[in-house]
């Protein structure tokens, strides 16, 4: 199955971008298959260069020119330059080199964190690429059933009229197997725990010592590692910098600092509170996820994390493709009340979503916000082939479903 699976965003990749003459960016969180996906946009292997390999360091150094000329002379016209983000001239570079070859060959350009955060700041290269998320793998990647993904118009009728897709009894290990493993194809393909184990630290580890070094002059970087480790126990909850500073004995805005360098090489994200038009609400406190949510001890919290992943993958690919504007975040109020997220659609509520584990009782505790979002609400339990639909008094919708059913046709 490895070797096999299509990931959604690949033909957005081609048909936006390099079909016409747009650079593809493509970032995400390290091993999440973004250099796997360049590779199969590829007819020549050989078209695929990384900065990270010595020679091809030296030769674009040199004249970059002359690789853009050696591979339109075979007759090619698509190319990959992977990590080039590492030196520290590319934008300028990258501008020449597009301008005198984007009506001959169709540039790829991966990396990730760094990609990421100059791609914000790259006034030069404006008007001259489409960016694409990489994310972890999700569950309707691995699902056998062959109908395809729902655009963003059936996506909101199914909102509407949610229904049981029936999964597969061969393809119900893939929940089990995700939540075990996570989303990153190479503990996900394994399926074994002494690799996911041994992958887990070294992804940590590249990440910090290797990523971090890339994009910042942080010097503690042990300090740094022990703030990792403290960040799986604040899934799901609003997050207090100043609680880790305790943990620490550092000051605030050195946690504050080394928190967005985390975000920056795909650590964890931050979701932020939804405030309009909610009464009391919170304004400041982000709530934090990981791309690789099998760090979270807490089975609840682990699922919750699962969904939060998921949400964002789908949120990245509906504008990615320019099929959406969307925004996730989460609601709370001062007074504790609280829904675990809420899409929001050109900054309109779409829907909300409560993440339980297993409980098939609908929480009562998002009518609260209801006569403020006059949206359907989802309940999202592990459970397989589950639905159950509620009619409020107010003829609004709310919904217990299985996280297989709810994700299995979005991307």
């Amino acid at each position: 199955m490895k070797k096999h699976i299509q990931r959604h965003i690949l033909s957005y990749v081609e048909n936006l971008a390099l079909n016409r003459h747009k650079m593809a960016f493509m970032s995400g969180p390290r091993q999440a298959g973004k250099t796997t996906l360049a590779k199969s946009l590829l007819k020549d292997p050989e078209n695929y260069f990384s900065w990270d390999e010595a020679e091809f360091k030296r030769r674009w150094i040199k004249n970059q020119k002359q690789i853009g000329t050696e591979v339109k002379e075979k007759k090619s016209t698509r190319l990959v330059f992977d990590e080039i983000h590492k030196n520290k001239n590319w934008k300028n570079q990258l501008k020449g080199f597009f301008d005198h070859f984007n009506e001959d060959l169709e540039i790829i350009i991966t990396g990730s964190a760094k990609l990421n955060i100059f791609r914000k700041g790259a006034d030069s290269l404006l008007g001259r690429f489409f960016h694409f998320h990489v994310m972890p793998f999700g569950i309707s990647e691995l699902t056998s059933l062959k109908s395809k993904i729902f655009n963003f118009d059936q996506f909101v009728k199914f909102l509407n009229k949610p229904v049981l897709f029936d999964l597969p009894k061969s393809d119900e290990k893939f929940v089990d197997q995700l939540f075990k493993f996570s989303g990153f194809p190479e503990p996900l393909f394994e399926k074994t725990e002494s690799v996911h184990r041994i992958w887990r630290k070294n992804r940590i580890e590249l990440l910090i010592r290797q990523d971090l070094k890339d994009i910042s002059n942080v010097l503690q970087v042990g300090q740094v590692e022990i703030l990792s480790a403290f960040i799986p126990d604040k899934v799901g909850s609003p997050l207090s910098i100043q609680s880790l500073c305790e943990d620490l004995d550092v000051g605030y805005s050195t946690v504050q600092r080394w928190m967005k360098h985390l975000e920056n090489v795909y650590y964890h994200f931050e979701i932020k509170p939804h405030i309009k038009s909610i009464p009391r609400s919170l304004k400041k406190e982000g709530k934090i996820y990981l791309y690789d949510w099998t760090q979270v001890d807490s089975d609840g919290a682990r699922f919750e994390n699962m969904v939060a992943v998921h949400l964002l993958k789908m949120v990245h690919f509906y504008n990615d493709t320019g099929q959406a504007d969307l925004e996730l975040k989460y609601l709370r109020t001062k007074d504790q009340h609280e829904i675990d997220f809420i899409i929001l659609s050109d900054r309109k509520p779409l829907f909300t979503v409560e993440v339980k584990l297993s409980d098939t009782h609908l929480d009562s505790a998002f009518k609260k916000f209801q006569k403020f979002l006059n949206v359907p609400h989802f309940q999202i339990i592990k459970d397989t082939n589950y639905l159950r639909t509620y009619k409020q008094d107010n003829g609004l919708m709310a919904y217990v479903i299985s996280f297989s059913d709810f994700f299995v046709k979005l991307p």
